[in-house]
């Protein structure tokens, strides 16, 4: 199919052939096999803690040059393949797992920083390239240069046109949904977002009912909220969709957002070390 993609008050055009075509033969085998291996880095390096934050193990991750070197050969396995050709859960699992995968290299390769936001793009003509590393390009994917950016908004966002986007991809902050300790897999990627929504939500940094019953929501609502129904009352639907009991019955009524807030802290295992000097 084709759709228009639109980012940075730009519009082209992009031809997905999702669900038109079966991926078979050794280039699918060789996605399995690379998966395998990130699966396992992700297993060593993210756990679960128990404010209900995963973490990363930044230091250790660094420090195991082999482990670096085994991600960099997921990124550029990934690259090679062509997830135009794949079905919908499987173009959508690819997407995030690479998405998930540079952004890791990013704070790898940098490490230590205190947030990501410290490490910026190369791109001194874009006045964004001073927030973050989003816009450079990192990866190369079918012949097209891809930053973060590129494929969060340019392809996910508007391809799948799924809130659980937003689940999916980890921009290696506090404030952000969980990075699974394994990989998106299509066999599992419906019950998979579903989790990753239910656990976002159900957190105080998705959302938090203040002492008035107003809600303090994640920022990540407030800045996509095109993609969560346009509005608060979209935004609320969403929030019952996936609220547990305890939450649900403080979404009861019409209550209000009153405000929302990010961490940008690095969801690290460890504190960062102080710099050298």
């Amino acid at each position: 199919m084709t759709v228009d993609i639109r980012s940075h008050g730009l519009t082209r055009r992009a031809t997905l052939g999702f669900g038109l075509m079966v991926l078979a033969g050794p280039a699918w085998a060789q996605a399995g096999d690379a998966d395998a291996a990130y699966d396992r880095l992700l297993k060593r390096y993210v756990s679960a803690s128990p404010d209900g934050i995963n973490r990363v193990d930044y230091a250790g991750w660094r420090a195991n040059s082999a482990d670096r070197t085994a991600l960099d050969g997921y990124i550029t396995e990934l690259s090679r393949l062509k997830p135009s050709a794949m079905a919908r859960a499987d173009a959508f699992s690819f997407w995030g797992n690479l998405y998930n995968a540079v952004t890791l290299k990013v704070i790898l390769d940098r490490y230590p920083v205190a947030s990501i936001r410290d490490i910026k793009s190369d791109n001194w003509l874009d006045p964004k390239a001073y927030t973050g590393p989003w816009r450079q390009p990192r990866v190369t994917v079918e012949g097209r240069r891809l930053s973060l950016d590129d494929i969060e908004h340019d392809i996910m966002r508007p391809t799948f046109k799924d809130p659980r986007v937003h689940y999916i991809v980890n921009c290696a902050s506090f404030g952000c949904p969980n990075l699974m300790n394994r990989v998106w897999r299509a066999a599992t990627l419906e019950a998979d977002l579903d989790a990753a929504a239910r656990a976002f939500v159900n957190h105080p940094r998705g959302v938090t009912v203040l002492a008035d019953g107003a809600l303090r929501v994640s920022s990540i609502y407030k800045w996509f909220i095109a993609d969560f129904g346009g509005n608060d009352a979209g935004l609320i639907a969403h929030f019952r969709q996936y609220a547990e009991p305890a939450l649900a019955q403080r979404l009861t009524g019409s209550p209000r957002i009153a405000d929302d807030d990010y961490d940008w802290s690095l969801n690290g295992l460890r504190p960062v070390p102080a710099p050298r000097g």
